[in-house]
């Protein structure tokens, strides 16, 4: 039980890390040096979305060049990158440390379980970075690895542990009429079943949802029986987070699957 409430701290403070990016005000990139971790993180009083980036020699937690299950679109180095200072910083919350991720650990927290990212390609690239920090942390342990068009699946058979990608960028249904065209239908979800069983739950939406003209990927909106071809895209989001957040409370058990969500920050609103 130790183990799996260890693994939670370690899972919520890596995804905060693989979703963070560094952050700016009033045009200057706010960035501090330091040497080394001066306090281990207590969840209970320390803010992890308050601090700022900070130069670590000892990163990155993982050479991409060695990680077999990167594509080419997302390795920077070899598509020509020449610096490779911005491997070189973690996250520093202002009051305490994220403590450094450790893939054994994490697989040890994680044994026999499964774990699923449900969301667009935040939550796919946090699930391709993850399979290349477990499989650096434990390079001789036999895998499967298998990516499909919709999402794919990370396992190790020695630990038990399944880390998979589903890809759904808005979580609620999107449905084709013939004569109508595409209907983002915010206040229904039908795929939920395949959430279901899962230990831990990963979810995510926001990016698809700013999306205008040509790139956009509906053609109306849909709230009970009625189709709205426009309305405000924050207000959107916000019902069909509501319906998602409906079906975690009728579906989901917290004591046998624990949840989390991320969406994007308030500054990055269209």
């Amino acid at each position: 039980m130790a183990l799996w409430a260890c693994f939670l701290v370690q899972l919520a403070g890596l995804l905060y890390l693989l979703s963070c990016v560094p952050y700016i005000v009033c045009g200057e990139l706010h960035i501090n040096h330091v040497d080394h971790h001066t306090q281990t993180m207590q969840s209970d009083d320390c803010d992890w979305f308050l601090g700022s980036w900070v130069h670590d020699d000892s990163y990155p937690l993982y050479d991409a060049s060695n990680c077999p299950f990167i594509g080419t679109g997302f390795d920077c180095l070899k598509n020509g990158r020449a610096d490779k200072e911005y491997l070189k910083y973690r996250w520093k919350p202002n009051q305490c440390d994220l403590p450094r991720f450790n893939g054994q650990e994490f697989l040890e927290g994680l044994r026999g379980k499964r774990m699923l990212f449900v969301g667009d390609s935040l939550g796919f690239n946090q699930w391709k970075s993850l399979t290349c920090m477990l499989h650096s942390a434990v390079p001789s342990t036999n895998y499967t690895f298998k990516e499909t068009k919709g999402g794919g699946t990370f396992s190790f058979q020695e630990y038990g542990v399944s880390v998979m990608i589903k890809k759904n960028g808005f979580l609620v249904d999107v449905v084709v009429d013939e004569k109508i065209g595409r209907i983002l239908k915010l206040d229904s979800i039908s795929t939920g079943n395949q959430w279901l069983g899962f230990d831990v739950l990963i979810f995510n939406s926001y990016h698809w949802w700013t999306h205008k003209g040509r790139y956009q990927t509906w053609d109306y909106f849909q709230v009970g029986d009625e189709l709205i071809k426009e309305m405000d895209r924050v207000e959107a989001y916000k019902i069909a987070m509501t319906t998602w957040a409906k079906w975690v409370d009728e579906n989901i058990d917290p004591s046998k699957t624990r949840v989390f969500f991320q969406g994007v920050s308030a500054v990055h609103v269209m």
